[in-house]
């Protein structure tokens, strides 16, 4: 198969995704949205700049975090910027990647998130006879979507372009449906980077029992992590031997005012990015995992951390339902609750039993629903199927 990716190649996600079909022999072709460098083996690649993403370029892995306009502080103001602007440089971006697609001749388009890949992808294959897939990522709906009318236009656009829909969750399928997706198109709910690799993500043995909590999120503009520092010291005041491990926050102001405010220094550790084996030895060295988000479809970092027996907080979310049930593999709260964070914290570093059936329960979870292998399988289905009802 000859398959072109419209997607953020700095994106770990998206590369895991895509790295799959390169191994398995398939002619993978990227329009990247961001300037970036990819060591894959890739049939072709061009830089698809839309939404001002050209202003910004790949990371270097394990890189310390800059502040300025690319830190935390500006994060909402960014976000707000690119919704109201973003989809005024889709109809300028559409024509490059058109000839992209008519130069390279894809059997099957795949654009991982609707904002900006999927609407972008929409504009430039409207007129042409090449079946299109759109991922949804997990705030692309409750988030962006309704943020400005020319969101909800492109969004509604997008989705009568597709010609099939993929999303990490239940919930977000539903939600198509109510922006205007076909209900006679097909659809596939699978993990968001294809699913949990078993021989990265494992349990420890035994079960580890430390007071070490792990926040995985980083700064994105849907996660309290405002309210996850304000937790900090309400733990440390019951059980102040507890550590705090921040993944892909070194380096940002933001993080660092709170600390010094809240005067938790001792307690929290700001970490860089880190590859998927390093986080994987972090979670299996956490008890606790916490996601305070207030958007999300089923967060990747959150599989991979109950995959190593990490005993999952997150906020109370439709989505997260879909994975997570109170008192039985997991705590569910109020994400802008500060005090009631704290208190799942304390609850999951307290209470080895539910840690324990939270573990056992979560092991055969990932192994049911999650597994990378049967997902890309069922992935590799879907994209025959596509291809087949479109040249039909």
């Amino acid at each position: 198969m000859r398959i072109l990716f419209v997607a953020d190649g700095r994106s770990p996600i998206a590369l895991n995704w895509i790295r799959h079909w390169v191994k398995r022999g398939d002619e993978v072709l990227l329009a990247s949205t961001f300037p970036c460098k990819i060591e894959l083996p890739l049939a072709g690649l061009r830089i698809t700049p839309v939404a001002f993403s050209g202003t910004k370029s790949a990371p270097r892995p394990g890189a310390v975090k800059k502040g300025g306009f690319w830190g935390a502080r500006s994060l909402g103001l960014r976000t707000v910027i690119r919704q109201f602007l973003g989809p005024l440089t889709i109809p300028r971006a559409a024509p490059a990647l058109r000839r992209f697609v008519e130069e390279s001749t894809p059997d099957l388009v795949h654009a991982l998130r609707i904002p900006y890949e999927g609407m972008l992808a929409a504009d430039a294959l409207a007129p042409l006879c090449v079946p299109l897939l759109i991922s949804v990522w997990g705030n692309d709906f409750t988030l962006h979507a309704p943020a400005t009318p020319l969101m909800r236009h492109y969004t509604t656009w997008a989705l009568t372009v597709a010609d099939a829909l993929h999303a990490d969750c239940q919930r977000d399928i539903r939600l198509a449906h109510e922006w205007g997706f076909d209900a006679e198109k097909p659809t596939l709910v699978t993990p968001g980077n294809g699913g949990i690799r078993a021989d990265v993500f494992y349990p420890p043995d035994p079960l580890q029992s430390a007071p070490l909590v792990i926040n995985p999120r980083g700064f994105r503009a849907y996660v309290r992590n405002d309210t996850f520092f304000k937790a900090i010291p309400l733990v440390l005041a019951e059980k102040p031997e507890t550590r705090f491990l921040c993944a892909s926050m070194a380096g940002e102001p933001q993080a660092a005012k709170w600390i010094r405010e809240l005067g938790i220094e001792s307690a929290v550790e700001l970490l860089p990015p880190l590859p998927h084996e390093q986080m994987a030895d972090l979670f299996r060295r956490a008890s606790v995992v916490v996601s305070p988000s207030i958007h999300d479809g089923t967060p990747n970092s959150l599989l991979e951390a109950m995959a190593c027996g990490c005993f999952p907080i997150a906020g109370d979310l439709e989505s997260i339902r879909e994975w997570i049930t109170p008192e039985a593999n997991g705590l569910l709260v109020d994400p802008a609750d500060a005090s009631a964070l704290a208190a799942a914290i304390l609850r999951g570093l307290g209470d080895s039993d539910l840690r324990q059936r939270a573990a056992r329960a979560n092991a055969e979870i990932i192994a049911q629903r999650a597994e990378y292998s049967a997902n890309m399988g069922r992935v590799e289905g879907f994209y025959k199927q596509l291809v087949s009802d479109k040249v039909v």
